[in-house]
């Protein structure tokens, strides 16, 4: 439903002037904002709220902590031993972490012809991408979609959530004099305000290798949201000296760690990363969105490959 381009915008060009053209495109974009709204306050989400109300999520002291970080300041860090539990299925995300920077190193030596990029982001290589199955058998794919994670997200979105984006991430290491562009830069992902994005750390991640970053307090609702404040297809991208001239030093996180550190946060919140400079950065990534997402009401990265019947109805609700 929320498309960002439709035949309103050339039908408009044929009979008007390339300014009438942008004349269509502004209101477009005002339309589809407005129709997010409307999701937000009366449609998708209010459903949503209302199947989330009538039993709200269990959670246990480590995922009411992270939760509890979340709200107060847009992001909480930990390792995924606290949270998962489980020495095979940490093995086996190793290796198709293995597997997986194994094929993208050969391929990129080869010319990269077959490596998986999107046009503008050529600095990162995916592993699925979009258009994929995923399942059970994947084993990122098992995490991200199990009752522990879900349970978290829906309980900070106050809602049944969509299970949007589920990837793997190689940042290709850049000149040190390049400048950073797209993602790398500072932004808000203008997709939803009702957000929550997961990275796990692959390998150990130093200040050179395009460590993510966050403004602390950025997220809606915090005390720095209204710098650029979010709204859909916000496309705000503020240089360092703008950003600083808004929010304290003081706020901007920088989280360095080992293998294995585990990120939750609201990317609708001023964010960044893969800027690395070094060696490869090499994550997993996942997001939940609300409903009313501009991104799952057009697009999720991978169709389920599992068995509906075998799901509780979160869960189905969340992979379909």
């Amino acid at each position: 439903m929320h498309r960002q381009r439709t035949k309103f915008s050339a039908r408009m060009n044929r009979v008007f002037t390339h300014r009438a053209d942008r004349v269509a495109k502004a209101i477009e974009r005002q339309g589809i904002r407005a129709t997010y709204e409307l999701h937000d306050r009366l449609l998708s989400n209010r459903a949503s709220r209302g199947r989330f109300g009538e039993a709200p999520a269990q959670l246990d002291d480590a995922q009411r902590s992270i939760l509890a970080d979340v709200k107060e300041q847009g992001f909480a860090v930990r390792s995924f031993h606290e949270l998962v539990d489980d020495a095979e299925q940490w093995r086996a995300i190793e290796e198709q972490r293995d597997r997986f920077v194994a094929t993208t190193e050969a391929d990129l030596a080869a010319g990269g012809d077959h490596v998986r990029v999107r046009p503008g982001k050529e600095f990162v290589v995916r592993l699925q991408s979009y258009g994929v199955e995923l399942g059970p058998t994947d084993p990122w794919f098992r995490v991200v979609s199990s009752q522990r994670l879900l349970d978290l997200a829906n309980a900070y979105l106050e809602m049944w959530s969509k299970l949007e984006y589920v990837d793997v991430w190689y940042s290709v290491p850049q000149p040190a004099a390049a400048e950073r562009i797209s993602s790398q830069r500072w932004h808000r992902d203008y997709n939803d305000k009702h957000l929550l994005k997961v990275f796990l750390y692959l390998v150990d991640v130093d200040e050179e290798m395009g460590p993510f970053q966050y403004v602390a307090g950025s997220q809606p609702g915090g005390p720095h949201a209204d710098a650029w404040g979010w709204q859909p297809l916000g496309q705000h991208y503020p240089t360092e000296e703008e950003l600083e001239g808004r929010v304290p030093a003081s706020a901007v996180q920088t989280f360095t760690g080992p293998a294995g550190t585990l990120l939750f946060c609201n990317t609708a919140g001023f964010h960044r990363g893969g800027f690395s400079t070094t060696k490869p950065r090499v994550l997993a990534t996942a997001t939940y969105s609300s409903p009313a997402s501009l991104a799952s009401l057009t697009v999720r990265s991978y169709e389920y490959s599992g068995t509906l019947d075998e799901l509780d109805p979160a869960a189905r609700f969340a992979l379909t």
